[in-house]
């Protein structure tokens, strides 16, 4: 499994961005689809999730209400709108798929966003 990137920059503070995600050589079940972020000197934390049998989306608290992500479950594919953006959203964004079988993680290369005050 190969997940594909784009989007991501610089941006100010209020602004948008718009992060999409491809994964490529699914052969497995898949549960879900997300992204995640690393702020500089902090551990990754979760953001929100697509959950592909059911089709629910989940936010993490610190960005309900400014993003919403959206998923393909045919094609594999998931993007995170990014609204209200705020300095502190500045980190790494990755995205993951998650397969029905434990331990099966994946996880792309990483964009940088940050958010100028």
């Amino acid at each position: 499994v190969q997940l594909v990137e784009s989007g991501g920059g610089l941006v100010q503070a209020g602004g948008s961005l718009r992060l999409s995600c491809a994964a490529s050589g699914v052969t497995i079940s898949v549960h879900s689809m997300g992204w995640y972020r690393q702020c500089p000197g902090k551990q990754r934390e979760w953001v929100a999730n697509f959950r592909s049998e059911s089709s629910s989306t989940n936010y993490a608290d610190s960005v309900k209400g400014r993003f919403t992500i959206s998923g393909d479950t045919a094609k594999n594919t998931v993007t995170l709108q990014m609204n209200s953006l705020k300095p502190e959203d500045t980190a790494v964004y990755f995205c993951n798929l998650k397969g029905t079988i434990f331990g099966m993680d994946y996880w792309g290369k990483g964009l940088l966003v940050t958010v100028s005050s």
